[in-house]
């Protein structure tokens, strides 16, 4: 795994992965403003294969907020962006730019507990995503 991610792979097929990635997040508080279907778009401009993944545009408004009050500058990397990426038939891979991260951006108090808090909840919701199997 990276240093500036956070994911988790579940054992689940993709399509089910992402409907569940969809309501764990909205369970914190985030809304999805925008899907990019990676895979779709790739093979659209460039004509290569690529496993089915979607990266969905999570934004929990509270957070976008203060972040920017915080530093007007860090909307450039707003929403949070959440990859959910086939791994096979039964495995699928949930990644996110960790919002810690940001923070080699733009050093700030307000920001890191910004951060700190949309950490917490990203990676709240990438653990439920094994509940209730």
């Amino acid at each position: 795994m990276s240093t500036y991610t956070i994911a988790t792979t579940v054992e689940k097929p993709y399509a089910d992965t992402v409907d569940a990635v969809r309501a764990v997040l909205a369970d914190q508080g985030f809304g999805v403003l925008t899907e990019i279907d990676l895979a779709a778009t790739l093979k659209a401009k460039l004509g290569v294969d690529l496993p089915p993944q979607v990266i969905l545009g999570a934004c929990r408004p509270p957070l976008a907020y203060e972040a920017i009050q915080a530093e007007p500058s860090i909307a450039a990397v707003l929403p949070c962006n959440v990859v959910v990426r086939s791994l096979g038939p039964g495995s699928t891979e949930v990644e996110a730019f960790d919002p810690q991260a940001m923070m080699g951006l733009a050093e700030s108090s307000a920001l890191t507990k910004v951060a700190d808090d949309a950490k917490e909840r990203l990676t709240a919701a990438f653990a439920a995503l094994g509940d209730g199997d």
